[in-house]
């Protein structure tokens, strides 16, 4: 009688690969952290009016509550998520959150302007620094393949899907309640991720602790305070402002003298061979594109809701639910179809999917009649917005190994931060050249379907560069 000697496992065909209890509660909680960090981007948009006509802001320092945040939010991602590196994400991670629990109390309890933009400052430079540590501890608790892309198409999904809930929810509170529970929402909320995280996420940080390149980092963040500012000036008075230049061609000149100090540099901040990586300089492209449209979509869409068809602020809000279902949607979908396809696949799918929902949107009417077409192509855009996403965040942060890890998560924070950022100033600017300062209903009408337009054309540019520049990539992973 003959006997067969099992294979082992690993010879034989390998058990795919499950979420533990453990990996469930890790999960859990770097997703409640992402979602809150996510939320802030916009809760306070619809509040602003609200907060000024209490505290007394000047209409030109009202725009200072968003673009404070959006500086130091923008600005400082890449520097904490080297930071993180050298100290470890999770000590940086559960300081950050200490902080934006810490800022969020002081905003909502603030009784002065000073005070209030003081407690921006602070929550940006929170989401600055846990964004990519957040980010890397999950790239890093996770293996790459099927766990990972399953881990990041849930944190995609609920990072768009707390943009949008922010505007809902901000729009709630500050009706029902007060504008100051806008900030006041984030204090419980941190304070059970701190109570939490430290008995479920290990340490993470590499085994050679690298040295920081302070020129690196300040040559860098200056310069993206610079891009940041000149954008946020140039959505407030336009392209051709003094301020808007300054900003814009200070911040050039800086990111430049950067590239020169990191190829000089012993230990650089961002090493020149991970940039030139087509994962990394591409997948962070299409990622800061991705954030750029369906974010400044949101603005669009809230001036046509609000201006051309009368609807309420909170109304507006709420009607942008259907487009945080879709973007929960493509989150569940992206890992499923990047496991059946490639990743490749799934950007130039989901861009495409976004393109044509978007353009459909150039068919809006001045009646109430229109939402028939906004609803449903919003829901889809933000399926397809979702796919890119994650497909950027998979092809960013694919490839390199856990050292460099903080490095791939800083970067594809940053494109986040900076694509969330510069979106709205940018459509901004496009509806007021547009309608050269007119606020009438078909105007502004006429304004946000131009812009609607270039959003359309940015998007269908995204297909091209993964079409293009990743078609080689091979990396499907086994279902």
């Amino acid at each position: 009688m003959t006997t067969t000697t099992p294979l082992p496992t690993s010879a034989a065909q390998a058990p795919p690969p499950r979420l533990t209890g453990r990996l469930r509660l890790v999960l859990a909680v770097l997703l409640v952290a992402q979602f809150m960090l996510a939320v802030d981007f916009s809760i306070l948009n619809v509040a602003l009016p609200a907060i000024g006509d209490d505290l007394g802001f000047s209409l030109s320092g009202l725009q200072w509550i968003a673009t404070a945040f959006a500086l130091c939010a923008a600005g400082f991602t890449l520097f904490f998520g080297r930071i993180g590196d050298l100290v470890g994400r999770k000590r940086i991670f559960l300081g950050s959150l200490a902080l934006l629990g810490a800022a969020s109390l002081a905003g909502g309890l603030a009784p002065t302007p000073d005070v209030l933009i003081v407690a921006r400052i602070a929550q940006g430079l929170a989401t600055a620094a846990a964004t990519p540590a957040g980010l890397a501890l999950l790239t890093t608790s996770f293996p790459e393949g099927p766990l990972r892309q399953k881990a990041l198409g849930l944190n995609g999904a609920l990072m768009s899907a707390g943009f949008t809930a922010g505007a809902v929810l901000g729009g709630v509170l500050t009706d029902l309640l007060s504008w100051r529970w806008a900030f006041f929402v984030n204090v419980p909320v941190a304070l059970a991720v701190l109570i939490v995280a430290p008995a479920v996420i290990a340490e993470s940080r590499p085994a050679d602790r690298p040295r920081l390149d302070l020129p690196g980092a300040l040559s860098v963040t200056l310069g993206l305070l610079g891009v940041v500012y000149g954008l946020t000036q140039a959505g407030e008075h336009g392209w051709t402002h003094p301020l808007a230049l300054a900003g814009l061609l200070g911040g050039a000149v800086l990111l430049g003298l950067f590239h020169l100090v990191e190829r000089r540099a012993a230990a650089p901040l961002v090493p020149l061979h991970v940039l030139r990586k087509p994962t990394v300089a591409w997948g962070n492209l299409l990622g800061l594109l991705a954030f750029v449209t369906e974010t400044s979509l949101v603005y669009l869409l809230t001036l046509y809701l609000q201006k051309t068809l009368g609807f309420t602020a909170l109304a507006a809000g709420l009607s942008f639910g259907v487009l945080g279902l879709g973007t929960v949607a493509g989150g569940l979908l992206a890992p499923k179809a990047i496991a059946r396809t490639s990743t490749v696949t799934v950007l130039v799918g989901g861009g495409l999917l976004q393109a044509v929902s978007t353009g459909a949107l150039l068919l809006l009417g001045g009646t109430s009649g229109s939402m028939a077409l906004l609803l449903p192509a919003t829901f889809l855009g933000g399926v397809g917005n979702m796919l890119v996403i994650v497909g950027f965040m998979v092809t960013a942060t694919t490839g390199l190994p856990d050292r460099e890890q903080g490095l791939a998560t800083g970067l594809a924070s940053m494109s986040q931060q900076i694509g969330i950022t510069m979106g709205t100033p940018i459509m901004s600017a496009i509806v007021t050249a547009v309608t050269a300062g007119a606020v009438t209903g078909a105007a502004v009408l006429h304004g946000v379907t131009v812009a609607i337009a270039v959003n359309a054309a940015l998007v269908l540019l995204g297909v091209l560069v993964a079409a293009i520049f990743l078609r080689g990539r091979r990396d499907r992973a086994p279902a």
